[in-house]
């Protein structure tokens, strides 16, 4: 079985992502009430009971804030840096530390890297899944990149990452000055220009598919979105993109190949 990348939903309401193999269910964040999570889970023909732990990014609400609600209702397992644990008040017996670029392996197969990532107030990561030689990135919430992150980026089979605004839209529209300085800043979040250009950079001819999430409701569109992102990936990308938006959940992608590669050495997890 191929490691199965779903987005329960993204943007400033809520933000999950399942990955799904075989043998392990994972979640990539969990900003969603515990009605909400156990819904979408539902779609899916999964009960959250079934959910081997969650990794959590930082401690924003939209993306920890239904952590401590998946622990005190069933007992979910939480994996999240030491910061984002503080900040989200959780279960010692219920959570595990992770450092940033500890590999953290779960099941026999199924490898995330956390790679620090930009962004203001928290110590965001972005996490990079290794499944049969194959990789996926999930990366949101930063207002830039960096030299790391593109190292461990670069190549990936599949890329889920943020697209949160049009710059002429936030520019123009109804936020406060203050507001619309931080989301363009370095710590805030990328533009469909800013992700067009850092897709350009991190696609390889092994990349197949690209999610973009996070969309801002008012100062962005999928059509824009997309569009842009393309001028920028046209000649390095002829995979396939989706837009990924609030509800959910959405189509699912696929990496991994069917049969292990000989060098590989499985390692259990112990969380």
């Amino acid at each position: 079985m191929s490691l199965k990348i779903t987005h329960l939903g993204t943007g400033s309401r809520g933000n999950s992502t399942l990955l799904e193999t075989d043998e392990v269910k994972i979640l990539i964040d969990q900003g969603f009430s515990g009605a909400q999570l156990a819904k979408r889970l539902g779609l899916l023909g999964i009960k959250p009971e079934e959910i081997d732990c969650a990794l959590i990014s930082h401690h924003h609400g939209d993306h920890g804030g239904g952590a401590s609600i998946a622990q005190k209702k069933w007992k979910m397992q939480i994996l999240a840096n030491e910061r984002t644990v503080q900040e989200l008040n959780l279960d010692p017996m219920l959570t595990t530390y992770f450092g940033s670029l500890d590999m953290i392996r779960i099941g026999d197969e199924l490898s995330v890297l956390p790679v620090p990532v930009p962004h203001s107030g928290s110590d965001n990561v972005a996490f990079i899944a290794s499944y049969r030689g194959e990789r996926a990135a999930v990366i949101t919430d930063l207002g830039s990149w960096t030299d790391e992150l593109v190292k461990h980026v670069y190549g990936c089979e599949h890329i889920s990452i943020e697209a949160n605004y049009d710059e002429n839209r936030l520019n123009s529209g109804p936020y406060p000055f203050s507001l619309k300085e931080r989301i363009r800043g370095r710590g805030g979040h990328l533009s469909n220009n800013q992700t067009g250009q850092f897709l350009a950079e991190v696609c390889t001819e092994a990349t197949r598919s690209i999610v973009l999430t996070h969309l801002s409701e008012k100062n962005n569109s999928p059509h824009l979105a997309e569009s842009t992102v393309l001028y920028y990936i046209s000649d390095v990308f002829d995979g396939d993109i989706h837009i990924s938006l609030q509800d959910g959940p959405e189509k699912t992608h696929y990496i991994g190949k069917e049969l292990p590669q000989a060098d590989e050495v499985p390692i259990e997890n112990n969380p």
